[in-house]
């Protein structure tokens, strides 16, 4: 009896590339009770990790997983019996008597002499002489045993398979090669082997060596010996280490996350309003604080913000076109002590009044000072998420990104059963949702918002605060959110179309946009028109059809005024008729 859970697809085999209805090797299903998932019975069997790239397909055929079951049956018998055979090893074991053997190899090999250890001799002593007479017998073996002179009773020594034991011995000797061992060397073959070492002997021929000249040589060659020991040194130090290198040497200003009031000095958390401000106060401050305040931070969180507009190396006053020509400068040219193997924990930018953030390495403009601080994770990938491959400047921010996004949530909420990966996530559902708190408050006057775009918009159309736009850099569209000119950059300038029809070659930028696409493969017409009963997969193409029944011709020609219900008509009517008038 076989069950299933998952419904069977249709396309490719992953093994042989047979199309057809086939399995999907990540779900489950079950063979006369037993749970089968094809993915696990690959690591498991074979040790094949299969790849999750999802351009791949994930099916599998009937076939194939017969031979993927005859498989794993062929390998449960091989360790059943495995397991059998070690058990009566282990029991043979037990039970074996150790021995010495001493072969006379200029005798027959009928004999031979055992002599017992004393523990082993001592035992087989007691045993027998507990035992009957009958069952001291030696058997077929050729071997006599010499009387006992310690005990009165001359009873016979136990039978020993010499047969058996040189089986053994032979058989460990076959385990290992018999190489023939390259000869010693010689003078004549000497130089070849090892021409450093009779350089040296040429040099000491017709010296006299004494104990003395050899310790004098061992005490030259110690002192010319440089110790080399490997510095072990942590990644916090190692951080503060380059952190304030580079701010001691040269005109960067640090600074804290920008707020809404202004740039915040690193030094003393004052907040100034703009940079020439900020660039004043802090010249103000004496750079030795700077390793001081470094070492507040923790190891997981450190990182300073710094501008570096008109970026200089303070002790020989040359101009740098960025921090990485900056930190080479200072190795290279001032042999300051750096560690680069270690991950970056400065990031430059270049404040300006305009409003407008530069990145200072793709370029990209930004509209907020927040857009360009989350843009900079791309470009300092210092610890990267394995679940989404997100990248961060800090390991606190992987973190923060691993609670909030994968992790599973803890705080449900009592009134609509969601539930939140956050407690503060947790509060703002329920202060917003169930209590209509209004968190956002106006800055002109005191009206209150529920959310941040509802203020905005308050502030444009009451107070007259011009609203916020995010350009796109390749065409003039602009939008009101961040979050809609990214989807604009990755649908229309990037073509991003990562959603693939399993069926077709169809692909698309979202996944409602998928579903919608399947319809066309395993919909059910369930949309029938009450007229002509006609029926259609999708209720947007029921009402296009019922415009035929009444009559609805909105699509209009604007050369000749005919009029059509579908605008398909009404293209294949200008391209017919119309060839030289554009449609716009």
């Amino acid at each position: 009896m076989e069950t299933k859970k998952g419904n069977i697809t249709y396309g490719e085999c992953r093994c042989c590339l047979a199309k057809g209805n086939h399995r999907d090797i990540m779900k489950e299903y079950y063979f006369n009770g037993i749970r089968e998932v094809y993915f696990d019975i690959f690591l498991e069997c074979f040790n094949l990790f299969l790849s999750t790239n999802g351009l791949l397909s994930t099916l599998i055929c009937t076939t194939c997983v017969q031979r993927l079951r005859d498989a794993t049956s062929f390998r449960m018998m091989v360790l059943s019996t495995e397991r059998q055979l070690l058990q009566v090893v282990e029991g043979e074991d037990k039970d074996t008597v150790f021995v010495n053997v001493h072969v006379d190899v200029n005798e027959p090999p009928t004999s031979i002499k055992v002599e017992m250890e004393p523990q082993a001799e001592a035992g087989v002593k007691e045993e027998l002489a507990s035992d009957d007479e009958g069952d001291a017998d030696v058997g077929d073996s050729d071997y006599v045993p010499e009387p006992d002179d310690n005990t009165s009773d001359a009873q016979d020594k136990p039978s020993v398979d010499f047969e058996a034991l040189l089986d053994r011995e032979a058989a460990l000797l076959g385990r290992f090669a018999r190489v023939k061992l390259p000869p010693l060397p010689t003078r004549q073959t000497l130089p070849e082997i090892c021409p450093e070492y009779c350089r040296q002997l040429d040099l000491l021929q017709n010296l006299k060596i004494v104990p003395k000249n050899l310790m004098n040589l061992l005490e030259e060659q110690d002192s010319r010996r440089t110790p080399s020991r490997k510095v072990f040194i942590s990644e916090k130090l190692a951080h503060i280490t380059n952190a304030g290198t580079i701010l001691e040497c040269s005109n960067v200003t640090p600074f804290k996350s920008k707020s809404r009031l202004g740039f915040p000095c690193f030094y003393c958390r004052n907040v100034f309003e703009n940079q020439e401000k900020l660039r004043e106060h802090t010249s103000q401050h004496k750079k030795s604080e700077i390793r001081h305040i470094l070492k507040t931070y923790g190891a997981e969180c450190l990182v300073v913000y710094v501008d570096t507009t008109d970026l200089k190396c303070t002790l020989c006053d040359k101009s740098m076109q960025n921090l990485n020509s900056l930190k080479s400068h200072l190795i290279n040219v001032h042999k300051k002590k750096m560690y680069p193997e270690f991950t970056d924990r400065v990031i430059p930018y270049k404040l300006s009044d305009s409003g407008v953030h530069e990145c200072q390495v793709c370029g990209f403009n930004f509209e907020t000072f927040g857009s360009i601080e989350r843009h900079m994770n791309v470009h300092y990938r210092n610890y990267v998420c394995k679940e989404c491959g997100t990248g961060f400047v800090t390991k606190y921010r992987l973190k923060v990104h691993t609670k909030s996004m994968h992790a599973g949530g803890n705080y449900p909420c009592e009134i609509c059963g969601k539930v939140f990966s956050t407690s503060q996530k947790y509060k703002n559902h329920v202060n917003t949702v169930h209590k209509l708190l209004k968190r956002f408050k106006c800055t002109k006057c005191p009206e209150r918002f529920a959310e941040y775009f509802r203020r905005q918009k308050h502030l444009v159309q009451v107070h007259g605060v011009a609203p916020l736009q995010y350009k796109c850099n390749v065409c003039d569209k602009s939008f009101d959110r961040r979050y809609t000119l990214s989807r604009h950059m990755k649908r229309d300038h990037l073509e991003e179309r990562d959603y693939q029809c399993e069926i077709c070659t169809y692909r698309c930028f979202t996944k409602n946009e998928l579903r919608v696409h399947m319809v066309k493969h395993n919909g059910e017409r369930i949309f029938e028109c009450s007229v002509c009963k006609k029926s259609y997969a999708r209720k947007k193409t029921l009402k296009e059809h019922m415009r035929i029944h009444n009559n609805d011709r909105r699509f209009a020609c604007a050369v000749c005024g005919q009029a059509f219900v579908q605008k398909c008509s009404l293209k294949g009517h200008l391209k017919t008729h119309h060839l030289d008038f554009n449609l716009q």
